[in-house]
């Protein structure tokens, strides 16, 4: 799943593209209209598809910015303003281009969701291969509670104050500090690659508790992964699985990931080991984490 600096680099590689122009129509897939028929939403959330194409009909694309995970796109008409909110899921990804034959790898080019026809004559095009990802049209934030819940951006200067706050919750003093920094409530943006990158560098097993962590070690944990996180922006982020920047470009954060994936430990040399926590599986040295 793509995480803060994926999203960061979409977000940077739309706005010079596609901010400042004006959405002339939208045509969503027949798969989110035939999963809304059945009672279900795919991709497209709380407003029915046929209105969520005419509500964005008009809209002109006066910013593009990134929340967490997220990608926010302020619409504007008629002086009044609008969010569209977009969540890539697991394989969400956004082209720019003349024509969809112009989107090479046949596996995005076959799962087109949503193309935003502009009046500069382009198609902003997403696609989503496992449909997980999510697109919701909404006048506010407190709209969709989810988004206020979101901790502040790790670049933020009370960021490592209100995670350590977290930390001291009873709901999270119990739980293993891996499933603590990927929560979203508690650190915005870090999913499993960097928390998994994060724990090593600092000697951390995945699964100790968080309250067996002193508050010093949490502050260097913090600011770990605020660098390795600022590092992976500088990167392009890592094209790991189905990611990609727009257009179908690789990051190169991959190339420089020293547990996420690994067998062997770069550091000692020994087989590493995996377990799952919050759902998500954790590789991680036996040897080199305690």
């Amino acid at each position: 799943m793509p995480e803060l600096p994926e999203v960061e680099g979409v977000v940077r590689a739309l706005v010079p593209k596609v901010e400042g122009k004006t959405i002339e129509k939208v045509e969503l897939s027949q798969t989110i209209y035939h999963s809304w028929a059945e009672g279900k939403q795919c991709i497209v959330k709380t407003i029915e598809p046929n209105l969520f194409e005419q509500a964005l009909q008009g809209m002109t694309i006066s910013k593009i910015t990134r929340r967490s995970k997220y990608i926010y796109f302020h619409l504007e008409k008629d002086d009044n303003q609008y969010l569209f909110v977009n969540h890539l899921g697991m394989t969400g990804a956004w082209f720019v281009v003349q024509d969809l034959s112009e989107i090479t790898e046949e596996k995005f080019r076959k799962h087109t969701h949503g193309v935003f026809y502009l009046t500069s004559g382009e198609l902003l095009v997403y696609s989503d291969i496992r449909r997980f990802g999510e697109m919701r049209f909404i006048v506010k934030e407190e709209e969709h509670p989810p988004l206020m819940q979101m901790a502040p951006e790790p670049f933020e200067p009370n960021a490592c104050y209100f995670f350590l706050e977290k930390c001291e919750l009873p709901k999270y003093q119990n739980k293993p500090i891996k499933e603590v920094i990927m929560d979203g409530q508690v650190i915005s943006g870090c999913g499993n690659i960097y928390a998994t990158e994060s724990l090593f560098k600092m000697g951390i097993h995945p699964g100790r508790k968080t309250n067996r962590i002193s508050k010093q070690r949490k502050i260097e944990l913090f600011e770990v992964i605020r660098n390795i996180l600022q590092e992976s922006i500088e990167m392009g982020g890592s094209t790991i699985s189905d990611y990609r920047n727009i257009n179908g470009e690789a990051g190169g954060m991959q190339h420089r990931l020293k547990m996420y994936g690994k067998k062997i430990c770069p550091q000692c040399g020994n087989d590493t080991k995996s377990m799952v926590i919050g759902g998500r599986t954790s590789v991680y040295c036996p040897q080199c984490q305690h």
